[in-house]
């Protein structure tokens, strides 16, 4: 029976020839960073799309035309929803026509860093009177290998239905990489793990439709376990360049040039950068899942905890790299107004969750600094319990600052004109690398993250 193919059961059949025809509605639960490209890109692809989402504060954003993903720009968002081709709701029972539902909510750790997947049970068990022969579902929320088979496929058959035969059940792992200007939903190559051949070449067609490549794999789980393998390489990696920049300061290296001598070879070698820590809803967050899946089989993942150890220990680090610089300066930490450039987690996002810059700016208040931040992304930011607003950077601000801290590297900045105006910079991301000599002469003192301490920019 596993052998079938969707053009050898008449569901399959029937669904097929509506994805080709472009009819099948299409269905998505969770309009987030995920979510939302792949609404907006099924419709504008031609499918009639139904988006469920339980915040009705981004349901009525969106009914407006306004979008709150930045890669999904407003302009592009309005005409689809102002055509109906896009329609949203806070309702389940809006996707009592989908032909197919794809669901992308949230999957945060608990506070004993174990998986939450409460709201992908939340959603296949909301969707249940709503389910109906000839439908995919898809999911896309990240977690532990063994899902879709554990908690989405129980609840089809709960409900009376033969998954491969008359309903049809896939896991495709979102590829999403906020702010990235290169690398979007098209041009990302897409997993896909069917639960038989059928629910395979069913997910495949649909994706097709949106994405120029299209790779199957043998089952879900094998397409879960890519998606954690994909972000603990990066967690691992990161957490080995961050590692590598404590050493450094240590041996009296710069890391970035250090770095840059090794990504010369053309082979054998792949380049990552230190920071001031690990931020976002995946890198950080994904891993623990993997963990906490394999102490359940008796097996501890040391290298995600010995990553996940160097990582949460950057932010400190940038805020004893801060005291040490004023301290050559004469200055106290305590009472030091600092200015933290950038609060997200990455570059042109407007997402604090995990924040590294975030972390450094409560280790700076915490250590009794006069700590203030800007970003052009986050007005205001919730700061041990209390909100902050984002000051305003103009030449006053920067030199009334004792010392500047480079935490997000913004394309906006302009850092040429920073370091002019500023006294003492604190550089965790690299850019003043970029400033030309003669600014740095006579502009702002500055000191890197990974470079030797006694040899800093402009003697410090």
């Amino acid at each position: 029976m596993l052998e079938r193919t969707a053009a050898e059961t008449q569901a399959g059949i029937r669904l097929q020839e509506r994805l080709a025809r472009r009819e099948a509605v299409v269905g998505l639960i969770g309009l987030g960073y995920a979510g939302l490209p792949l609404a907006v890109a099924f419709a504008e692809a031609g499918f009639p799309v139904i988006g469920v989402d339980l915040r009705r504060d981004r349901v009525d954003s969106l009914v407006a035309g306004q979008s709150y993903v930045g890669d999904v720009p407003s302009e592009r968002l309005t005409p689809l929803v102002d055509s109906g081709s896009l329609r949203v709701s806070a309702e389940y029972g809006a996707l009592a026509d989908a032909d197919v539902i794809t669901i992308c909510v949230p999957t945060p750790l608990s506070p004993t860093k174990t998986p939450d997947t409460s709201a992908i049970s939340g959603a296949i068990t909301a969707l249940g009177p709503w389910l109906r022969p000839g439908q995919l579902i898809m999911l896309e929320s990240t977690s532990y290998p063994g899902t879709t088979e554990e908690i989405v496929r129980p609840v089809l058959e709960a409900r009376g239905f033969t998954v491969g035969q008359d309903i049809f059940l896939a896991f495709a792992p979102e590829r999403v990489n906020p702010g990235d200007r290169h690398f979007g939903t098209r041009n990302t190559t897409k997993l896909i793990g069917g639960m038989t051949p059928a629910c395979r070449d069913l997910a495949t067609t649909l994706y097709a439709t949106i994405v120029d490549e299209v790779v199957s794999v043998s089952s879900p789980v094998v397409a879960e376990m890519a998606k954690l393998m994909e972000n603990t390489f990066r967690q691992i990696n990161v957490a080995f360049a961050n590692e590598m920049a404590l050493i450094c300061e240590r041996l009296g290296v710069d890391v970035w040039e250090v770095i840059d001598a090794a990504a010369t070879k053309p082979f054998g070698f792949m380049p990552f950068y230190p920071g001031p820590g690990l931020g976002g809803p995946c890198i950080p967050v994904v891993p623990h899942y993997l963990a906490w899946k394999l102490k359940t089989l008796g097996y501890d993942a040391r290298f995600i905890a010995l990553a996940e150890e160097i990582n949460e220990g950057m932010p400190a680090h940038v805020v004893n790299l801060v005291a040490d610089t004023l301290d050559c300066e004469g200055k106290s930490l305590r009472g030091s107004r600092v200015l933290v450039l950038g609060i997200t987690y990455k570059a042109d996002v407007a997402d604090t969750r995990e924040s590294p810059p975030l972390a450094v700016l409560e280790g700076l208040l915490a250590e009794g600094a006069d700590a203030v931040y800007h970003d052009p992304f986050v007005p205001e930011v919730l700061v041990n319990g209390r909100w902050l607003a984002s000051v305003t950077i103009d030449p006053a601000a920067l030199h009334e600052a004792d010392c500047v801290v480079v935490a997000t590297d913004h394309r906006s900045y302009d850092w040429d004109w920073i370091v002019e105006q500023a006294r003492l910079i604190v550089d965790t991301r690299n850019v003043t690398a970029e400033v030309p000599v003669d600014r740095r002469t006579r502009g702002a003192r500055i000191v890197k993250l990974g470079a030797p301490f006694t040899n800093r920019e402009n003697g410090i």
